[in-house]
């Protein structure tokens, strides 16, 4: 007999639920057998993916009964769906952020427990393999003790990417949509943030929303970072571009961060790692590159291969709801840094 396949439904078939679809018809162990949206466009989808179809999520969750919801609404109605979906018993793979407030989150967390079952947030670069391959590098001390990091993400979004009015909103801004994706990354390799300090600003589009960010950041172990963001600027330095990850996106293969250790330092997605010959790693010896193999995979596949993995009981969840409440109060901060003008402790 064939083995059982995790029945998945999928809440939102914008933008990231079709990145979603795509996943789910890549991993053999997952079957999707329903999709909520409110726009009934969205019953095209439906069709060609053999999935049922519905305008309501809890009229889903009553007649399909699906073992896991992935939910794909903009942040700020992500609340309902995934406590409803945990309400029916639904194990949840909700997209990045968590919430638009840490009070929304703790809702999540605690409906979470109270129906025993897992929430798992959207930061699928968890899932990669350049990713592993860096967090394996660092906790086995090749770069020796970290001394600090500077990234960036830059680009121009497309004018038509604003003709949802809800994209120009601060919830949607790209630092709750771009940044909070970085602020995990550096969380996951670097360790927890002990301060952020921030500066926020805006002005070459007409939008509520912030443009560019220039952060700060001082991490338990004692390593400073750096990072600068903005969605209003050519630039071929995003993970997106950086990795091809995003068929949309042309692939530029540029890194996009460089982490410093007392050892070694590395470049990332590359994965060229610097050192200097001889025992002595100073400026008087020679420094050469040294590229680290590593496998590229879909991080989008191996996440929804993951969440079936864990709705059997076979893993355990890489990021849960506890842990993305703690991307999401980091990433807060960087508004509370800038408005206030000075660092925040977390």
């Amino acid at each position: 007999m064939g083995q059982h396949k995790t029945k998945l439904g999928l809440i939102g078939a914008g933008t990231i639920g079709k990145r979603h679809l795509q996943a789910i018809s890549e991993v053999t162990q997952a079957e999707l057998v329903a999709i909520v949206d409110t726009d009934p466009l969205a019953q095209s989808i439906a069709i060609k993916t053999n999935a049922s179809f519905f305008s309501s999520t809890r009229q889903m969750l009553r007649e399909i009964q699906p073992d896991g919801v992935i939910v794909c609404t903009p942040t700020e109605v992500h609340l309902e769906p995934v406590l409803s979906s945990l309400e029916f018993n639904a194990h949840v793979l909700v997209e990045k952020p968590i919430a638009p407030s840490l009070e929304e989150a703790q809702q999540i967390i605690e409906f979470s427990k109270r129906f025993n079952r897992q929430v798992l947030v959207g930061h699928h670069r968890r899932y990669s393999e350049q990713m592993q391959q860096t967090k394996r590098m660092m906790e086995k001390g090749v770069l020796g003790e970290l001394v600090g990091v500077t990234g960036i993400w830059a680009t121009r979004k497309a004018d038509a990417y604003f003709e949802l009015e809800w994209r120009k909103q601060r919830t949607s801004g790209p630092v709750l949509i771009n940044l909070i994706h970085e602020i995990d990354t550096l969380r996951y390799v670097c360790g927890e943030i002990a301060s952020i300090s921030a500066k926020v600003s805006k002005g070459i589009r007409d939008h509520p929303k912030e443009e560019t960010t220039a952060l700060l950041l001082e991490f338990h172990s004692g390593a400073l970072g750096t990072f600068l963001l903005s969605d209003v600027t050519p630039s071929p330095w995003t993970w997106e571009q950086a990795t091809g990850e995003n068929p949309n996106f042309p692939k530029t293969s540029q890194n996009v961060y460089r982490f410093i250790g007392s050892k070694a330092s590395l470049d990332f997605p590359n994965l060229v790692l610097w050192r200097h010959a001889g025992n002595e790693p100073d400026w008087l010896h020679e420094i050469s590159p040294e590229v680290i193999e590593s496998e590229i995979g879909d991080a989008y596949a191996e996440q929804i291969r993951h969440f079936c993995a864990v709705i059997k009981g076979k893993e355990e969840p890489r990021i849960n709801a506890v842990d993305a409440t703690k991307t999401l109060k980091a990433t807060l901060a960087v508004f509370e840094a800038s408005e206030k003008g000075v660092g925040i402790r977390l």
